[in-house]
């Protein structure tokens, strides 16, 4: 099943929840013999526009995305109307218009709440938010170079059947633990090798890690049951979080495990037994798996500062069962290392249980930064929070309820981790994820602790909404500097429309208008409005950089030369982007220095060559090329290289 099948099921879908709500009234009309138009019928009708309205941004039409805009405030409006007749008018009819669809948005929150359990409530925020998010992400194509070299991975282990040492274009692959390349496989083998599964897995992590926030949450403060609400939504729609939902990456799912990790501790704490500490052992292990002992990083400082953070001495034996969790994770990730370390030889078995930790932890070989380099992106990373003042004043009263095991258990989790992974070497942006709950969980229990009576202000979403405005002018107005950006970005901006920028426009005026009297319906509304102008902008960057950042192209050029039994060799360190996207062979990889050689032995071979707009006589002798990120990829023919071999360098 491809992406555009998949597309015509949520186009049809959609269609199937307005034609569903007419069956839904007709049949109460003809129990009452009269016609009535029941609650449901608007709830099936907003059903309906959000998934149409999926499917129309992902058509990019103008025209149906504002149809389906305009019908969705009038099924939010007749809510409201329902609502207000049931209150007896409680609310004062000379609010702002804006206000009105805010409460129309938070009694159809209030109603689904009502007819479900508690614990399932906060689902409908999390299914709603990761339905628009990944369904409209699902087209967009792997991105080079991580996501690409780890479908490469797993789709080698698919190839050679061997789940026990990964390779990466016929070579050991020592970086990454298998856990990952299992999961997509596992999709595999049920589905079919396909590439929604591998889109879809982020997701189904951001969910997990979700779903275990609210148990965390609920663990730690029991006596607050509408605060787990508010941590999913500050830490769903965090920039950083929001868009890793969709990126098949490791460190969603070592967030996942991180969360099991403090829920097992929590546990431990209020209820001990063997039982609680065998949970940590499967966090620990499975966190091995996924990415290595850095999983002992988030979850050792909590589990050894236990005196800190409870409010009573730690049960007794409780480090023997932290030691005691730490083996047994060891052990279940010992049950895949020992083996795998066997059949892949002596330089594997070094690399898998030393190598890849100390060289990350000292002299970081790829991503090596200044130990203050996260500071500056936090801001970022963290919108729209960052930006928002009722979180300032929230985190202005921490001093006075540090006496809160809760709040001593947040901050022990996230102070020492963060100045850990700011002293280690190799630094990304994603490293951070795990600590994101903590975050959030933090965020919102100082929220709830402000007092009630403490004022609102109308300007409180007015640096977050300046954000996305500026956002939406960035994109209105960089098609007219068109022939200043580079030339690998020239193409896309031709196709980016106006329209986004637009109502990235709206969106931000419609935070500065908008009035909640209560700190959740703030909450929803400033998430929900973050996540619709992060769809916008992603869309936006998609069609400015898809062109040189999708590569099935030149994976299909590959692979047709291939099945017609061409040899092609990659010039320069490859990365194995083209191999699950071509489902190719492994490629022979050669360097400047044995590329004569090279062609002497294969002279009718053909090379993956790169170079810029500027390498003139390369561009007119290649059989294949197109856009690859800053440059140019080609397939030129060996005889062509074989006269400038010792010239050209990748």
């Amino acid at each position: 099943m491809n992406s555009e099948t998949l597309w015509l099921i949520v186009g049809f879908a959609g269609q199937g929840f307005f034609s569903l709500r007419f069956l839904v009234q007709w049949l109460h009309s003809e129990r009452q013999q009269r016609s009535v138009i029941p609650i449901s019928f608007w709830y099936f009708s907003i059903a309906g526009t959000l998934t149409l309205l999926t499917y129309a941004i992902h058509r990019a039409d103008p025209v149906f995305i504002v149809g389906q805009l305009t019908g969705l405030f009038i099924y939010l409006r007749n809510l409201h109307l329902i609502n207000k007749s049931e209150v007896n008018n409680a609310e004062s009819r000379t609010t702002s218009l804006a206000t009105k669809i805010v409460s129309a948005i938070r009694h159809s929150l209030s109603a689904i709440r009502q007819s479900l359990p508690t614990a399932h409530f906060p689902l409908f925020i999390i299914h709603y938010s990761l339905f628009i998010l990944l369904l409209f992400l699902l087209a967009r194509p792997f991105l080079p170079i991580d996501e690409t070299r780890y479908l490469a991975v797993a789709w080698e282990m698919w190839e050679r059947g061997d789940w026990l040492v990964p390779h990466l274009n016929g070579q050991v692959y020592p970086d990454k633990p298998p856990l990952l390349f299992w999961l997509i496989n596992a999709g595999w083998a049920l589905f079919g090798v396909n590439d929604w599964w591998p889109h879809l897995l982020p997701g189904l992590f951001s969910l997990g890690s979700l779903l275990l926030t609210i148990q965390l949450a609920r663990s730690l403060w029991p006596q607050l049951p509408n605060l787990p609400h508010s941590a999913t939504l500050i830490l769903f729609s965090s920039l950083l979080w929001s868009v890793f939902t969709s990126l098949l990456m490791f460190d969603l799912l070592l967030t996942c495990f991180v969360l099991l990790g403090m829920i097992a501790l929590v546990r431990a704490w209020r209820t001990p037994g063997w039982k609680t500490w065998g949970l940590l052992g499967i966090a620990i292990g499975f966190g091995i798996l996924t990415k290595g002992p850095v999983i002992l990083l988030h979850l050792l400082p909590v589990a050894f500062l236990a005196r800190w953070w409870q409010d009573t001495p730690p049960p007794r034996h409780w480090y023997l069962g932290v030691l005691t969790s730490v083996f047994i994770g060891a052990l279940l990730a010992l049950t895949w290392a020992i083996p795998a370390g066997i059949m892949g030889g002596a330089e594997y078995r070094e690399a898998i249980f030393w190598g890849q930790t100390a060289h990350r932890l000292v002299h970081s070989f790829a991503h090596q930064h200044p130990f203050w380099w996260y500071l500056p992106l936090l801001p970022i990373l963290l919108f729209p929070w960052s930006l928002w003042p009722p979180l300032w004043r929230g985190w202005r009263n921490l001093p006075q309820i540090l006496n809160d095991p809760g709040i001593r258990f947040g901050l022990t989790w996230l102070l020492p981790v963060f100045i850990a992974l700011s002293l280690i070497s190799g630094k990304q942006a994603h490293y951070l994820l795990p600590l994101f709950p903590a975050f959030a969980l933090l965020s919102a229990y100082l929220l709830w602790h402000m007092p009630e009576n403490e004022k609102t202000y109308r300007w409180d979403n007015v640096p977050p909404a300046i954000f996305i405005m500026l956002s939406g002018l960035f994109l209105l107005l960089i098609p007219h500097f068109q022939t200043r950006l580079p030339p690998f970005l020239q193409p896309g901006i031709t196709e980016l429309p106006p329209w986004p920028g637009i109502i990235l426009w709206l969106l931000g005026g419609l935070l500065i208008l908008t009035e909640s009297k209560t700190r959740f319906g703030q909450l929803l509304l400033l998430s929900t409005v973050t996540l619709c102008a992060t769809l916008l902008f992603s869309f936006s960057l998609l069609k400015v950089t898809g062109v040189a950042y999708n590569i099935q192209g030149i994976s299909d050029a590959i692979s047709t030369r291939q099945q017609h039994g061409a040899t092609l060799a990659h010039l320069g360190d490859y990365h194995g982007q083209y191999q699950f996207l071509g489902r190719l062979q492994p490629l022979p990889v050669v360097d400047e220095y044995h590329l004569c050689p090279w062609l002497v032995q294969h002279p009718d071979s053909q090379l993956i060559i790169y170079f810029t707009s500027e390498d003139k006589g390369l561009m007119n002798t290649v059989d294949y090329v197109q856009p690859y990120r800053s440059g140019y990829v080609g397939i030129v023919p060996g005889p062509v290289m074989n006269s400038v071999c010792g010239k050209v360098v990748p």
